[in-house]
């Protein structure tokens, strides 16, 4: 009994890749003995860096085991890119054999230890201590949490939807990170629409499993597109009140997985909005130009001023502005009395063709580099927003009245 409980004490969590079969059941085999690794995931193929990217953050685990025996050349250029993830993640290569080349190469791209069959209980032990004593720096720091960044408008057709899009795609394009898109406007959420996206769930089937949610399932309830992940509005309008509880279980949940989570909701009137903003690091008030916008872009901010959030957790961004309009930065100023974070052109026809591509606006024409400046200012904000910053206590019960 003491034998299995120190077994399982020593055990370490592991995603094998394993195209050998033979060897990946040789492996299995030892550890029925030793139990040096928990296997979480085993892949009968190499995979892209973005597959491996998106299962190593689901299934956060201890070491990566990989076949480094069957194509040497592509474990290679996995094992560089796991080495250089945050938080750094061990690499042990297996093998058939004692190979000298193929240690020498995963110990100077990175990897930690090197297992060959028949895979003695002595050396896996051994192994595991080692990788432990690796480990320490890491388990002893809290894991950095992505960042939560919102966006609603100030009157419905503002186009905050357009700019959450593509600002999530120039985050991705401008950092490399990972991030995800969620559609909260749960009566009239066009983003799957927009992308062109088939999906079978939504964000109203993740707040209801909030509180069983696992890499497994997250993995099912969200859609990929252009590099980012996407949680959809559902199909049919839902009227149900949206459980504050389950939102931030859900909010928390995407920051384990994604250094950028993009919120798009609807009018900030609106109750889902609010619960937004104060989940956010940072949130975006979108207006146009028109005089019935600002108006309610005015009434916006001093509605968020009463609700005690405060005024460096919001910013103003005026969309589809034309030189036709006639009113400058200052002038709506005045009318917010505050800054104007961002001005955005119109470009119908630019933004009218990725739409009807379902694509990313491209950065060369005068809205992509706009939406591109945006997202450079969004990333820098956010980054350097403590998390934990809420609203002030008077915002609860004005939320939970709405």
């Amino acid at each position: 009994m003491e034998q299995r409980r120190r077994a399982r004490e020593t055990a370490l969590t592991a995603l094998v890749i394993c195209p050998d079969r033979e060897l990946a059941q040789q492996f299995s085999d030892s550890l029925a003995e030793n139990r040096s690794f928990q296997i979480l995931a085993d892949l009968k193929n190499y995979p892209a860096r973005n597959t491996l990217d998106i299962r190593l953050r689901q299934l956060k685990p201890d070491v990566v085991l990989i076949d480094v025996a069957s194509d040497l050349d592509t474990a290679s250029d996995l094992i560089r890119f796991i080495a250089g993830l945050r938080p750094p993640v061990q690499v042990v290569g297996l093998h058939r054999t004692n190979d000298s080349v193929a240690v020498v190469t995963i110990l100077r791209l990175g990897g930690s230890e090197f297992l060959y069959a028949p895979f003695a209980a002595n050396e896996q032990r051994d192994a595991v201590a080692r990788l432990r004593r690796l480990r320490v720096p890491e388990i002893e720091s809290e894991p950095e949490l992505g960042k939560v960044v919102a966006f609603s408008s100030a009157k419905p057709g503002a186009g905050s939807s357009t700019l959450a899009t593509h600002t999530a795609f120039a985050i991705r394009k401008a950092t490399g990170k990972r991030v995800l898109l969620v559609d909260l406007d749960l009566e009239g959420g066009t983003i799957a629409f927009y992308l062109k996206l088939q999906t079978n769930y939504s964000i109203v089937d993740a707040l209801e499993q909030a509180d069983r949610m696992d890499a497994g399932l997250w993995s099912a309830l969200t859609a990929s597109n252009g590099g980012i992940d996407v949680l959809a509005a559902p199909d049919q309008p839902h009227s149900d009140a949206l459980d504050p509880a389950r939102l931030h279980d859900v909010l928390e949940y995407a920051r384990l997985l994604y250094d950028w989570v993009i919120l798009d909701s609807p009018t900030i009137f609106h109750r889902v909005s609010l619960l937004a903003v104060s989940e956010s690091d940072q949130a975006y008030l979108v207006s146009t130009a028109d005089l019935a916008s600002l108006h309610m872009a005015r009434k916006a901010v001093q509605m968020l001023q009463q609700l005690g959030f405060p005024q460096d957790r919001y910013q103003v961004v005026v969309n589809r502005l034309s030189r036709k309009d006639g009113i400058g930065n200052s002038d709506m100023e005045k009318i917010f009395n505050r800054q104007v974070h961002a001005a955005i052109p119109n470009d119908y026809f630019s933004l009218h063709r990725v739409i009807s591509l379902g694509q990313p606006l491209a950065p060369d024409c005068e809205l992509g580099k706009s939406i591109a400046a945006l997202a450079n200012k969004v990333s820098g904000a956010a980054a350097s927003e403590k998390r934990g910053n809420k609203p002030l206590a008077e915002t609860k019960p004005a939320l939970s009245q709405t």
